[in-house]
């Protein structure tokens, strides 16, 4: 639902300090909600890459089964057509003793021999036929053996991933409401520039504080007059060489003491 003027104006009209502490709690939670996610590591993208790899893995091996399930069933079209071709050949073969003439003989041989070259050719392609089905049921079988083993694998992900996040879930869900708080009491532009920085900024730090009379992000000297212009509070201040949003460091202080 889009916010109405009211709410926008009265983020607006915070004083600049407010929003420095606002923004910084907000650094804050972030960094605390990228802990627990670096603590899951890449467990989230290996279990995402097995599953997708299982799925490619079984799809293969249906598509495999279906073609030896076609294969099996040209084999038994063949055996059935070396049945017919038999028969037919006995028919003949029956035939040729009640002949009247040579002429009737040699018609009926030849349809025997005809008969035998189908025989032989029915042959030849069941044997291609098994061969390949040979062939396609090793690959099944190495491919359920792999499947097998990213199915250990991906059990064993999954159930490290759930105890990380069975371990850190109410405190992520608590950090991500206290995320949403901060939100919330920060103006859009402001809010929008801090996620650009964050986004861009190495180990997410969008906010750091000066420490030594240095930025904390990159750890360019600031010069003193921009250190007391931070300190007072009265505008939002970012570093020169790295472009992050910079705090005193009085604000850590008496954030302690909260």
């Amino acid at each position: 639902m889009a916010e109405t003027k009211d709410k926008i104006a009265e983020k607006s009209e915070l004083a600049v300090k407010d929003k420095l502490r606002a923004l910084y709690n907000l650094q804050k939670v972030n960094s605390e909600i990228d802990k627990i996610r670096i603590l899951r590591g890449e467990l989230p993208l290996e279990v995402q890459d097995l599953e997708d790899e299982i799925a490619g893995l079984q799809t293969r091996v249906d598509k495999y089964l279906e073609e030896v399930k076609t294969l099996d069933t040209s084999v038994s079209d063949k055996k059935n057509e070396i049945l017919a071709a038999q028969t037919l050949i006995n028919k003949y073969k029956e035939q040729q003793n009640n002949v009247r003439n040579n002429r009737e003989f040699d018609s009926l041989a030849k349809e025997i021999e005809y008969q035998t070259l189908e025989i032989e050719l029915c042959e030849k392609r069941i044997k291609e036929f098994a061969n390949k089905s040979k062939d396609k049921n090793e690959v099944i079988n190495e491919s359920k053996k792999t499947l097998e083993e990213r199915t250990t694998d991906l059990n064993d992900k999954k159930s490290e991933l759930d105890e990380i996040v069975n371990d850190t879930q109410k405190e992520e869900e608590l950090l991500l409401k206290n995320r949403q708080k901060y939100e919330n009491i920060i103006e859009e532009r402001l809010l929008t520039a801090y996620k650009k920085i964050r986004k861009n900024a190495r180990n997410g730090l969008a906010v750091v504080s000066v420490e030594r009379d240095a930025c904390g992000g990159c750890f360019n000297k600031i010069p003193p007059q921009r250190q007391l212009d931070i300190r007072s509070r009265k505008k939002i201040i970012v570093c020169e060489y790295c472009g992050r949003i910079l705090v005193d460091e009085d604000i850590l202080e008496e954030d302690k003491k909260e």
